[in-house]
């Protein structure tokens, strides 16, 4: 884990972009504390049930036939790593904290997917199918998710229970111990609802935390 973790920081800090490539280089974090800022590689793991937030070139076989999305059991996995990005047209920029009820977009660092949402029908439960599109030079607001940290904490951080709200369908992320059988065998079904939830809740795991912009 710890050398999957650096191979991915060094990843990171050859390919980020030079104009705001913050003062320190990224570091692999595994203490709760650390602030989530903007160009952050990390997993998300649902409170409840420990699995992380995963993709791979795999679609649906329903619905909008996009890439499929799931909740994945093993931590070592390098398919359930996403990178933070900023709503575009704002002035965020890389390094930068990020503020509850920001819009940010999550991007599937493997196959360059945004984590997606819009009005299917979800495989097994029949709610709000959740999915990867798109890629580098293609998003639009069904990307947008609203981050909602959940208690007293106004920036992200790592060790922050948080919640996000799907822009145009208002749905929360959302995942449950209902597990696929066949191609995604044993990995559980992440999908949208409505309402607030126990189920509705994540946490930041593993993941290479770039510094706020301007530290020291």
């Amino acid at each position: 884990m710890a050398l999957g973790l650096f191979s991915l920081a060094i990843f990171l800090f050859l390919s980020l972009d030079s104009d705001n490539v913050a003062a320190s280089s990224p570091s692999a974090a595994s203490s709760e504390g650390v602030e989530i800022t903007y160009g952050t590689a990390l997993k998300l793991m649902h409170e409840k049930t420990k699995f992380r937030l995963h993709s791979h070139d795999v679609p649906y076989g329903s619905g909008s036939g996009q890439q499929s999305v799931t909740g994945f059991p093993n931590v070592d996995d390098s398919n359930s790593y996403w990178m933070v990005r900023p709503q575009p047209g704002t002035n965020a920029k890389q390094g930068d904290s990020i503020k509850s009820g920001t819009i940010i977009r999550l991007q599937h660092m493997r196959t360059r997917k945004w984590l997606h949402s819009h009005l299917f029908s979800s495989p097994i439960s029949g709610n709000i199918e959740v999915s990867c599109f798109g890629g580098d030079t293609e998003s639009d607001t069904g990307d947008y998710w609203r981050l909602m940290i959940e208690g007293s904490g106004k920036t992200w951080k790592q060790d922050q229970r948080i919640r996000l709200q799907h822009v145009d369908t208002g749905v929360y992320l959302h995942s449950h111990n209902k597990k696929y059988t066949r191609i995604a065998g044993g990995q559980q079904e992440v999908c949208g609802v409505r309402e607030k939830r126990a189920d509705n809740v994540w946490l930041a795991a593993e993941g290479v935390y770039l510094p706020v912009s301007g530290s020291k």
